[in-house]
């Protein structure tokens, strides 16, 4: 079975036309994305470098790591995003490449092709998370690398991430997190170990409600992002 859930799916396809909406329902990465994409690029300078945005949605991501001098391809599992981002880049005369499957899929056809993979809010909206990490170890090749970001699983972040950012705040529509898919940081840790991964950086994402401000630094109790290399073959 394909490693997707169709409802998770459905709930990106009904909001995929506000992708590019700043004020509208994905307010919040309009507001982290310049921050996810410094940390990529002073991790692993983007200038020249072929990347694969894993779950690329409207391609926010996508489009922004090739504005840092990356050729970029965007992957999402929604045929609505993908026509969104499609349409957004030609717009913007963006050469990304969109395609519609899963990480798995592609894997089968490109191992060993990317020098770099950004994952990003995508690893808790499937059914088996482990099998995304793998496919992203088998599509980078030895030396690259590998980001991923997740939010973890404790009492904390359900209580920010979901009644906060979903009910309180209204930062996001309401469903848009189960809290039995969130992932702690030695889960994917361990996942990554397995498929011959190694970790290099690990980094928390913040949110001050009072000055609606994000920003990156040491505690990974909610949101978190992660840096894996693929060590070079011996």
């Amino acid at each position: 079975m394909a490693n997707v859930d169709s409802v998770e799916v459905s709930r990106f396809e009904d909001l995929a036309t506000s992708w590019w909406d700043p004020e509208g329902k994905f307010k919040p990465l309009h507001q982290i994305n310049p921050l996810r994409l410094d940390y990529i690029d002073q991790k692993f300078p983007l200038e020249g470098k072929k990347v694969l945005d894993l779950g690329c949605g409207g391609g926010l991501l996508a489009e922004g790591l090739e504005k840092r001098g990356a050729n970029v391809t965007g992957l999402d599992a929604g045929r609505t995003p993908i026509a969104v981002a499609k349409l957004h880049a030609q717009e913007a005369g963006s050469k990304v490449e969109y395609l519609q499957g899963t990480a798995e899929e592609l894997a089968l056809i490109h191992p060993n092709h990317f020098d770099g993979i950004a994952c990003m809010e995508m690893l808790e909206h499937v059914p088996r998370p482990e099998e995304v990490v793998s496919a992203c170890a088998q599509m980078t090749r030895p030396g690259g690398v590998v980001f991923f970001s997740t939010i973890n699983r404790n009492p904390k972040s359900w209580l920010l991430a979901i009644v906060g950012a979903e009910y309180l705040l209204d930062l996001l529509p309401r469903g848009t997190h189960r809290y039995d898919r969130f992932i702690r940081p030695s889960e994917l840790e361990s996942w990554a170990s397995q498929s011959g991964l190694v970790l290099e950086t690990m980094i928390g994402i913040h949110y001050n409600p009072l000055f609606e401000t994000y920003s990156l630094g040491p505690g990974t109790d909610v949101n978190f992002m992660v840096q894996f290399r693929r060590p070079e073959s011996t």
